[in-house]
């Protein structure tokens, strides 16, 4: 769900997975832009529901079966895209051994850390909390990667996101009425995002594996991690309420698999700049879906917090975007 970081991931991927033959006659000019915009609103929707898809999930499920559930259902589509595409799943002992480590930085980790936080949490301030995540990627980026320099517009892009954290938070009230461990746990999945983009700029930028057979590779990894933490910590449910296993399986097979599918055909059609900015609509959506379908009250602070946050992300990627 964090998308500025995982195709940038991608605009890395693909340099070296050029694929080696060219592809039919594209469509015209305004049918491919009609296109990629019904992609772009489709992965908006998608992403932005999703937090109302773990509330749902862990009304009647444990979180790390929720986030286990999500990973079987998202890699299944992925392996069904793998087969549909006659590829293969990576080779070599050292390139699994990097996935595994961004399966969990990146799918484990995050993912039951938002289940886990939504237990106590609504899942709008969950949604604005994802936002974050390009604030902590730009801070860590400048000291993790050498390339990646600071300048006064991204520096103050991240001053002004965390200003925007704070109003969602309320900080002049002293964070009354917040709960604090489940909004850390929120924060700390939005910090394990940029973490993992690190590791896997450093480790697997450079490989010569598809995009989706590594993707499909790490997810697997993650469901095998999952399944190995889910069954030490829960108990196997007396009952299956379908309303919740329904928003775990659209939560992995669309808000997983399918959003990861997608997500690559926009970054290779229009690149990771255009692609990245339905960023910004994940948390408007988040917000609107939380208010009008869970009833999940509002205050003046979280919108306006919102959209400083996102202000703040939009400044702290307007470097790279130039690159790009």
């Amino acid at each position: 769900m964090c998308y500025e970081i995982t195709s940038s991931i991608v605009a890395g991927m693909t340099t070296a997975t050029t694929p080696r033959t060219q592809s039919p006659a594209a469509p015209s000019g305004s049918r491919r832009a009609l296109d990629w915009r019904l992609r772009f609103g489709a992965l908006s929707l998608i992403w932005g529901f999703s937090f109302l898809l773990i509330k749902v999930g862990t009304e009647s499920y444990a979180p790390f079966q929720v986030t286990l559930g999500r990973l079987v259902f998202g890699t299944a589509v992925l392996v069904a895209a793998l087969v549909a595409k006659r590829e293969r799943l990576p080779r070599g002992a050292r390139t699994w051994a990097h996935l595994a480590v961004a399966a969990f930085l990146l799918n484990a980790l995050p993912f039951s850390l938002f289940a886990h936080a939504e237990l106590t949490i609504p899942s709008t301030l969950a949604g604005i909390c994802n936002a974050t995540s390009p604030l902590w990627g730009m801070a860590l980026s400048l000291v993790a990667l050498s390339e990646d320099r600071p300048t006064r517009l991204r520096v103050a892009g991240l001053g002004l996101g965390f200003l925007g954290v704070l109003t969602v938070l309320g900080a002049w009230q002293g964070f009354s009425g917040l709960d604090v461990t489940g909004t850390a746990m929120a924060l700390l999945a939005s910090l394990s995002y940029p973490i993992g983009w690190i590791y896997v700029r450093r480790t697997l930028a450079g490989s010569r594996e598809s995009h989706l057979s590594l993707t499909g590779a790490q997810l697997l990894l993650a469901t095998l991690q999952l399944a190995a933490v889910t069954p030490l910590f829960t108990t196997l449910p007396t009952s299956f309420p379908v309303v919740p296993l329904l928003a775990v399986a659209a939560l992995g097979a669309l808000g997983t698999g399918i959003a990861l599918l997608l997500q690559y055909g926009l970054v290779a059609e229009v690149g990771p700049t255009t692609a990245q900015m339905v960023t910004y609509f994940t948390p408007v959506i988040a917000i609107a879906a939380g208010v009008a379908i869970l009833g999940e009250s509002l205050s003046w602070s979280t919108p306006v917090g919102a959209v400083i946050v996102l202000a703040g992300a939009a400044l702290t990627q307007g470097r790279a975007g130039k690159r790009r």
